[in-house]
C-alpha cells in the first residue's frame, strides 16, 4: 500500500517514507533549549500569567506537551488527522465506545483478543450497549448482524490469536452503508506493514504496550481518526473519564516509534522464517501466519498489508504437548504481552484468554493445545535452534 497524500498533513508527512515520518512525523526541537527530543513535562499543573489567560496549558488530565508530541507521531505514522494516546490499548477502545449510547449496537470481530471481549460483555453491556461477536471473513455475516441501532463495527487482522483477516475495504464499504463506523484494532499489524485510515476505516486503535513501543517496558494505547468532530468527542470522553498516560510514558512509546520501522523489518523477516519453521516440523499439526502460502486469506495479505509481522500460532492436538512447548523453550519467554524485542511464548487459553468463556474459545478455534509465539529480533538462527530443541521428542 502506498502512502496517500492528506491535505492536513504536513509536506514531510505526507511525501517522506515511513522510516523519515516514524524519526521526524510531528516533532520539532524544544524551542527553548534546542533540545532534539521533547522534555518530559512531569508536571500535573501550569501556572497562569492572570485569571482567565494561560499559556495554552490548564491541567495535566487534559493537556500535556510530551503526550501531544507522541499524539502528533502516531498519527503521522497512521497517516490520520488526529492522535489521542491513552493509559493503555483497553481503554482507547472503552473511550470510543463511549461516544455511543445506551440502546446503541456494536458488531464485533468474535476472535479479537479476549480482554476487548471481556470488556464488552462484562463491563459496557451492563451499561446499556448491545453487541453481535461474528467472523468478519465473511462479509455476508457482518451484514446480517447489522440493526437499525448499530453504530460500529469493530475488526482486528490478524485476529489475536488465530491470525484471521478480514477485507478492510470491503468492512468500510459495509459499515458506511449501513451509517456506522468502522474502527480497526492494528495492534498486530502496526501502521508500518498495513494503514487502514488508507482502506476507508474510519478510526484506528493501538495498544502501544506492544510494536509501537517495542521494549516491554511502558502501557499504553491510542486512537488515530481524520474526522475532527470525532476527535474532539473522544478527547471528551478521556478527559472527563482521566485515562491519559503518564508524561514518561508517553515519552518512553515516542521513543519507540521512532525505530519502528528497523524493528518491523527484522519481525517480519524472523516471524516468516519462524512460520516457515513451525509449518514444516513433524510435531506441529498447524500453523497460522498471513505470510504462510497455506494461509487461507494469503492472498487477501498480500493485497492490504506490506508485511506480515511476528506472531505466530500453532495447534499442538492436545494441551500436554502444548505445555510442554512453552516451558521447553530458552529463548522464548513465557509471558503474557507482544511485540517486544525479545521473543514470547504463551499458552492462549490459559493466558492471554482465560477470561472467555470456554465455549466461546472453542467456537473462535482456541484450543487448550494452541501456543501464541510473538517472534522478537533476536538472531533468526537462534531462535529456530531454540524452538527445534524445545520440539525434540514431540
Amino acid at each position: 500500500m502506498n502512502p496517500v497524500p492528506r491535505a492536513h498533513m504536513s509536506r514531510l508527512e505526507r511525501y517522506a517514507g515511513f522510516g523519515t515520518r516514524a524519526v521526524h512525523g510531528g516533532q520539532t526541537p524544544d524551542p527553548t533549549t534546542g533540545a532534539i527530543m521533547p522534555p518530559i513535562y512531569q508536571t500535573s499543573t501550569y501556572v497562569q500569567p492572570e485569571l482567565g489567560r494561560h499559556l495554552g496549558y490548564e491541567y495535566a488530565r487534559v493537556q500535556n506537551p510530551t503526550r501531544e508530541a507522541l499524539e502528533r507521531n502516531l498519527a503521522a505514522l497512521e497517516g490520520g488527522a488526529h492522535g489521542i494516546a491513552f493509559a493503555s490499548g483497553l481503554a482507547a477502545i472503552e473511550a470510543v465506545l463511549k461516544t455511543l449510547s445506551a440502546g446503541d449496537h456494536v458488531v464485533s470481530e468474535e476472535n479479537t483478543y479476549g480482554g476487548t471481549t471481556r470488556l464488552f460483555t462484562r463491563v459496557l453491556a451492563r451499561l446499556g450497549l448491545e453487541f453481535a461477536f461474528v467472523d468478519t471473513r465473511e462479509p455476508d455475516r457482518v451484514r446480517d448482524a447489522f440493526r437499525a441501532e448499530t453504530r460500529l463495527l469493530l475488526v482486528e487482522p490478524p485476529t489475536n490469536p488465530m491470525m484471521r483477516l478480514c477485507d478492510l475495504a470491503v468492512m468500510a464499504e459495509i459499515a458506511h452503508e449501513n451509517g456506522a463506523l468502522l474502527m480497526v484494532d492494528n495492534t498486530f499489524a502496526t501502521p508500518y506493514n498495513q494503514r487502514p485510515l488508507e482502506l476507508g476505516a474510519d478510526v484506528v486503535v493501538h495498544s502501544t504496550t506492544k510494536y509501537l513501543n517495542g521494549h516491554s517496558d511502558v502501557l499504553g494505547g491510542a486512537v488515530v481518526v481524520d474526522d475532527v468532530s470525532l476527535a474532539d468527542e473522544i478527547r471528551f470522553v478521556r478527559k472527563t473519564t482521566g485515562a491519559v498516560p503518564g508524561p514518561m510514558d508517553a515519552w518512553l512509546v515516542l521513543r519507540g516509534t521512532k525505530t519502528l520501522h528497523l524493528r518491523m523489518r527484522a519481525h517480519n523477516q524472523n516471524g516468516l522464517a519462524v512460520a516457515r519453521f513451525l509449518e514444516s516440523h513433524p510435531a506441529v499439526h498447524e500453523t497460522h501466519y498471513p505470510g504462510l502460502t497455506s494461509h487461507p486469506q494469503h492472498d487477501l495479505a498480500v493485497r492490504q498489508m506490506d508485511g506480515f509481522g511476528g506472531m505466530v500460532a500453532v495447534e499442538m492436538g492436545t494441551p500436554e504437548r502444548a505445555k510442554r512447548l512453552v516451558e521447553g523453550t530458552r529463548i522464548f519467554a513465557l509471558a503474557e504481552s507482544l511485540g517486544g524485542v525479545e521473543s514470547l511464548i504463551g499458552l492462549p487459553a490459559a493466558m492471554t484468554h482465560a477470561s472467555v468463556p470456554a465455549e466461546r474459545r472453542r467456537a473462535m478455534g482456541i484450543t487448550d493445545g494452541l501456543v501464541r509465539v510473538s517472534v522478537g529480533i533476536e538472531d533468526e538462527a537462534d531462535l529456530l535452534e531454540d524452538l527445534e530443541q524445545a520440539l525434540a521428542g514431540l
